[in-house]
């Protein structure tokens, strides 16, 4: 974008803007950079990584990007052998914490709908061994710790020691002395502990005099006896300096080691403190993301100028670049027809740096390849260009370069010159522009290009409203009415004559009349077309809220009726249960009367299965009633096979034969029960056979049995017939299966249940109990 029209158009006010949301140098650099982009993918690209950052803010309120340091000129140190301070080490080490906290922010999110972001902070590296190293050595305030090596430790500790004597050595010359000395204390100059001494009595302490008073009256001595001692402390600190230099030396080394992987790190939180200060922004601005296209459409409802305070900017709805590409904006001085090329015109470079934009949610924008504007008169903040050279200068240069792919935005077209001949230049540039399909706004005073919306394909006439009883702009932009001249109301208002106006009025022509009076029949249906729509609004929100009102009083029915079901639900099941024990208590007798030879263990647990599966299913079967009909008892015949319900045991079975002429023998689960005929009730006659997939065969069409008994077998042929035998039953759809294995050594019953444990399709296993076969039996629970 060419630098005039981003000065024009004030873009560097809304950098600045933005350059106070990064968190960082490196956020500020890439701001500072930042230039509107013609490539709609990378456009695209920018509105999508806002909207995410924008999102993250809305979740969280804050990203952690506190401790990010520039250090890319540190790192570049260390690749030429430069040795870092103490302090360029510790942003060094603040910088890879403050990296990881925020990557383990944003993995830490819930929210799946940040690739962006995520794939971004993937690409920070932990590297907490250097962060530990250069933590070990440097306090958080800069100071090399005396851990930071042994050697260090000890010169540190002899520093001590002989300051502790030198003090103790001076302070007897404080107390001894002390009417020699001008003040009884020890101080230091030159790097050495010394004493300040009276003139007079320089004599009687011997020693080295190192700095006098401005006066004169003082010097400052090292005692003789000190002296020693003090050069002993200038040693160890040299020792210090030169340990220090080496540890210093030594990180330097280890930073430039992963200098690659630092330097990438530092690029990817520029970029992503960059983002979340373009989030801020819109924040700020209460911004929505835009849709951005390649056609030149333009559509912005409640748009508001980025740069005018909130609580005096007003919001005003466009479009251009479908029905028409052109608009003609017409209208009194300070009505607002300024700030809404500007606002066109700037949230266009906005949305094509990737910021949002001022907006309802909803709106479109256009990328553009260039912006153009012709703006500058007594209304412009930071120039004025009002005169008609100026005007054409720009004016040539613009109409050099326009195309289909340009925005084009002309304030006061035609102004500074005579009235005729500037309509003339401005409806002919117009033209020229509106030829080459670019996108244009334009305003003007005169009134012959208020006819020339009405005449050209494409263009349309607009308005800045005007209240005739305040005498005060409304700002309102009205698309489709043109302006018109309010001079004979404002005079009313003001108090000049009516017959002064009367005549004014005469010598107006018929013609300008009668554009005047359209305008005002236009002004007006608007008016209530606006009144219309609100009505309609109102009406539709009432009806949304009565909608919401039944689905609400649906919901409460649905909940009592669910509610109804299960009580009659619970109140069956403890009729079952009833049902169920007493059932129970007669087989129990049974078996005690029947050896085990006629009738096997798996058979009783086929039984309770049955008893089991007699729960009453309402809530489930609810919706499915309404469609079904139960089947109805009646005077078929029976033939074998058919499926028949025995009403005496609430039980389906399947009919073996007739034996005799009203009564059956009827086959359910594993006994087999007669029943006269009044006591059946048809169900459904068996299907023809038809192969099916081995996945669908039901346990009634699977010759398998519910128990495999691996007694006796080896263990490698046991767990085979296991194995095999596991899948047959779960083709036949058994719930579960019986493995006696016996008790034994427990080696075969341990390989049963480890088989079982790692089998996806065995939920659980369990010893079979008392009535079961105890620990000689595991009981298989399928799925």
């Amino acid at each position: 974008m060419n630098q005039r029209i981003l000065h024009t158009l004030e873009y560097k006010k809304i950098i600045e803007q933005l350059s106070e949301q990064a968190a960082s140098s490196l956020g500020k650099e890439k701001v500072l950079a930042l230039k509107p982009s013609s490539d709609i993918t990378e456009v695209r690209q920018w509105q999508m990584e806002t909207d995410e950052a924008s999102h993250v803010l809305r979740l969280k309120g804050h990203v952690p990007l506190g401790g990010i340091f520039d250090i890319k000129p540190s790192l570049k140190r260390t690749t030429i052998g430069g040795i870092l301070t103490a302090s360029e080490c510790l942003e060094v080490a603040s910088t890879i914490y403050g990296g990881r906290q925020l990557r383990r922010f944003i993995e830490d999110m819930e929210e799946p709908e940040m690739p962006i972001l995520r794939e971004k902070v993937t690409e920070v590296e932990p590297l907490r061994q250097l962060e530990q190293k250069i933590r070990s050595c440097i306090d958080e305030h800069g100071g090399i710790m005396d851990g930071a090596s042994d050697q260090l430790r000890r010169i540190r500790s002899k520093i001590r020691t002989y300051e502790s004597r030198v003090r103790e050595k001076m302070e007897t010359y404080t107390k001894s002395k002390a009417k020699m000395l001008s003040d009884a204390i020890v101080t230091i100059r030159n790097e050495r502990y010394v004493l300040p001494v009276k003139q007079e009595y320089r004599g009687s302490i011997g020693g080295i005099v190192h700095d006098q008073s401005s006066s004169g009256a003082t010097l400052f001595i090292e005692p003789q006896s000190v002296v020693e001692v003090n050069n002993q402390l200038q040693e160890a600190k040299v020792q210090e300096k030169h340990e220090v230099e080496r540890i210093l030396k030594e990180l330097s080394e280890a930073i430039a080691e992963e200098n690659q992987m630092l330097y990438h790190n530092v690029t990817v939180l520029g970029h992503i403190d960059f983002m979340f200060a373009r989030a801020k922004l819109a924040s700020q601005m209460n911004a929505s993301m835009p849709t951005m296209n390649d056609d030149g459409y333009i559509k912005m409802q409640q748009a508001r100028h980025p740069l005018i305070a909130e609580d005096e900017v007003v919001p005003n709805d466009i479009e251009i670049g479908r029905d028409f590409t052109s608009i003609v904006i017409t209208g009194p001085n300070t009505g607002g027809k300024t700030v809404t090329l500007k606002l066109v015109g700037l949230c266009t470079l906005m949305a094509q740096s990737g910021l949002q934009i001022p907006a309802l949610d909803g709106c479109e924008l256009a990328v553009f390849d260039e912006v153009y504007a012709d703006i500058g008169d007594e209304q412009s903040i930071e120039q004025s260009l009002s005169t008609f050279s100026s005007h054409m200068t720009n004016i040539v240069d613009i109409l050099d370069r326009v195309n289909d792919r340009s925005l084009v935005l002309f304030d006061e077209l035609g102004a500074g010159t005579d009235p005729q001949e500037g309509a003339a230049l401005a409806m002919s540039i117009l033209d020229e522009v509106v030829q080459r399909n670019a996108r244009v706004i334009a305003t003007t005073h005169y009134p012959e290009l208020k006819a020339y919306g009405y005449n050209r394909e494409g263009v349309i006439n607009a308005s800045v409203e005007f209240d005739v009883q305040t005498l005060k702009p409304t700002y309102r932009l009205l698309i489709g009415v043109p302006g018109r001249s309010n001079a004979f109301e404002i005079s009313r208002r003001l108090g000049l004559d009516e017959s002064i106006i009367s005549s004014a009025k005469q010598q107006v022509g018929t013609d300008s009349r009668s554009v005047e009076n359209m305008i005002a029949s236009l002004e007006e249906s608007k008016r209530g077309a606006e009144k219309d729509y609100e009505e309609a609004e109102q009406i539709l929100k009432e009806a949304e809220d009565l909608k919401k009102q039944l689905q609400d009083q649906w919901s409460q029915f649905e909940e009592k009726r669910e509610k109804l079901y299960a009580r009659a639900e619970e109140k069956a099941e403890k009729a079952i249960q009833n049902a169920r024990q007493e059932a129970e208590d007669i087989v129990n007798e049974i078996r005690n009367m029947k050896s085990q030879a006629e009738l096997k263990e798996h058979e009783w647990i086929e039984a309770r299965k049955m008893f089991d599966e007699a729960k009453p299913q309402l809530a489930k079967k609810k919706a499915n009633q309404k469609q079904e009909q139960a089947p109805k008892q009646g005077t078929k015949e029976l033939k074998a096979g058919d499926e028949v319900k025995l009403l005496t045991l609430n039980q389906n079975g399947t009919v073996v034969e007739q034996t005799s002429k009203n009564e059956y023998q009827v086959q359910v689960g594993v006994m087999k029960v007669k029943a006269k005929r009044k006591e059946l009730e048809f169900i459904k006659s068996p299907q023809p056979y038809k192969e099916k997939p081995m996945a669908k065969v039901k346990g009634k069409d699977f010759h398998v049995k519910m128990e495999l008994d691996l007694r006796g077998e080896r263990y490698e042929e046991a767990l085979n017939r296991l194995e095999k035998y596991i899948d047959d039953a779960l083709l036949a759809g058994y719930p579960r299966v019986s493995i006696i294995h016996g008790k034994g050594t427990g080696a075969l019953r341990q390989a049963v249940q480890n088989y079982a444990k790692n089998h996806r399709n065995i939920s659980s296993h369990r010893s079979g109990g008392m009535n079961e076969g105890g620990s000689g039996v595991t009981v298989l629970e399928l799925n």
